[in-house]
């Protein structure tokens, strides 16, 4: 079924493009910087096929940290939920997605959770493969599959670019691999993790993995477990106490439903039983959500009653 517009979703849009003079695309990465900072587009699927959007759904967005609520399902289903938890904990953060102080300051290199940059790379350190290669495909496959989009792959330019530049990870890693939280080469890690971040999708492809974890691991059109259900739970509570980086606990109040963000833009939401959510808006608050994300969620969760709170 085609992905319709909509006219009261335009007109949320419209209204959350107010506030994007405010915010301003990420420039520490330097592939990112192209992205232009006036775009805001959505994209809403239902259970039953039908989508909603409004703005350039088709535009491709680069996951970013949104790929940590999906590699840390594949990880909970390749090594199961006792081997994840000993290598990342269960805990919200009130420092940003990058810092390295509670590192240095816990009696382990264990990260407070899968959300932040140092939980993220302990849990991609645990797909399994052979390979960069072989494990990037792995998530390539399991991505492809949520989304229902053979097509999906990486940027190689962005990959090149976070890699390049991606030395605060090199150093997360060394903290975690002098207290055995990962055990594996450095270089290979953030290999794979770069292309993990890079891998892009469009709002449409966005909003179809929302729903699957709306609908807790099925997905309602194919008819087909994709995820187990304690899987999709788990993941879901992470994006509701530590996916919205340290402005978690005023979007559960403002918006109140499970969603992840990443720097590019991207924002994925997932309302339980209800539909899924694809948000692109480049231009970021001071914490590196989308600004103008995070102004159509809460006037979608206004309009639409979506709190699960």
């Amino acid at each position: 079924m085609p992905c319709s517009t909509n006219d009261e979703l335009n007109a949320l849009v419209k209204e959350a493009k107010k506030v994007l003079q405010y915010g301003k695309v990420a420039d520490y990465i330097p592939a990112l910087q192209k992205a232009n900072a006036e775009d805001l587009s959505a994209a809403i699927f239902y259970p039953n096929g039908r989508c909603i959007s409004a703005g350039d759904i088709e535009q491709n967005i680069t996951l970013q940290s949104i790929s940590k609520v999906l590699t840390l399902a594949l990880a909970l289903m390749d090594c199961g939920e006792e081997k994840v938890f000993s290598k990342v904990g269960y805990e919200p953060t009130g420092d940003p997605f990058n810092s390295i102080i509670k590192l240095e300051t816990s009696q382990s290199a264990k990260p407070l959770n899968p959300m932040i940059n140092a939980g993220a790379l302990a849990v991609t350190h645990l797909i399994k493969g052979e390979s960069v290669e072989e494990r990037l495909q792995r998530l390539l496959d399991f991505i492809r599959a949520l989304a229902g989009d053979r097509a999906i792959s990486y940027d190689g330019e962005v990959a090149s670019s976070e890699y390049q530049t991606a030395d605060l990870n090199r150093a997360l890693c060394y903290y975690m691999r002098k207290d055995g939280i990962i055990d594996e080469d450095v270089e290979e890690l953030l290999d794979l993790y770069t292309k993990q971040c890079a891998i892009q999708m469009d709002c449409l492809d966005l909003s179809r993995v929302g729903l699957i974890f709306a609908m807790d691991g099925r997905d309602p059109v194919r008819e087909k477990q994709l995820i187990p259900v304690e899987v999709a739970r788990l993941c879901k509570t992470f994006m509701v106490t530590c996916g919205m980086y340290n402005a978690s606990g005023e979007f559960a109040i403002r918006v109140g439903i499970p969603a992840k963000s990443g720097v590019s833009g991207g924002i994925m939401g997932s309302v339980p039983n209800r539909f899924g959510i694809g948000i692109f808006g480049p231009a970021l608050d001071e914490i590196g959500n989308s600004i103008g994300g995070m102004k159509l969620l809460e006037l979608m969760s206004e309009q639409y009653d979506l709190s699960i709170f």
